[in-house]
């Protein structure tokens, strides 16, 4: 009796991530159009140091919060990368029925791999400098595990392996 093992493993690319993150993209313009929040020169801004970030996997989740000015999250939309996913290609983008509420902002959390964090600050600030970075960020007080709001999963964006699920909060 002959027994054959098949073992199938994922390799991913850059371009599989940019390909993943393209679900995102949509979701980051979706979700400031409807809450006019931002302009579009912001937003390409935002999304090229995220892509950066997840192309030097340096980036364990993204968080789009809208906040009130109490800082009090009003609603939320988390992406987790996962390196070691399963799926070949991902859902559409959407499900984003976001307003545009009064007393409200938009900000973006950004949680850090392990990676990154092993690197010194001047390693840091060199990454920054090296790829362009637009945005000056910084540290956040806000509890983004959202207690809050209630979760719901959503999306899954992915290519080969790599995915970025997304869980709404509301």
């Amino acid at each position: 009796m002959s027994y054959n093992t098949i073992t199938a493993t994922s390799t991913y690319t850059v371009v599989d991530i940019r390909k993943t993150f393209e679900g995102f993209e949509a979701d980051l313009r979706m979700i400031a159009r409807r809450t006019e929040k931002w302009a579009t020169d912001y937003i390409d801004k935002v999304f090229h140091d995220i892509v950066k970030l997840a192309e030097a996997k340096y980036l364990k989740t993204v968080d789009i919060v809208l906040l009130s000015t109490a800082n009090v999250p009003v609603r939320a939309a988390k992406y987790t990368v996962n390196e070691a996913g399963t799926s070949i290609t991902g859902d559409r983008a959407g499900g984003n029925d976001w307003n545009n509420l009064s007393g409200t902002y938009l900000s973006v959390i950004l949680s850090y791999t392990s990676a990154w964090h092993l690197l010194s600050q001047q390693q840091q600030a060199n990454f920054q400098q090296s790829k362009n970075f637009k945005i000056g960020w910084s540290a956040s007080s806000i509890d983004n595990s959202f207690p809050n709001l209630s979760k719901q999963a959503a999306q899954n964006f992915a290519s080969n392996g790599y995915e970025l699920n997304k869980t709404n909060y509301k």
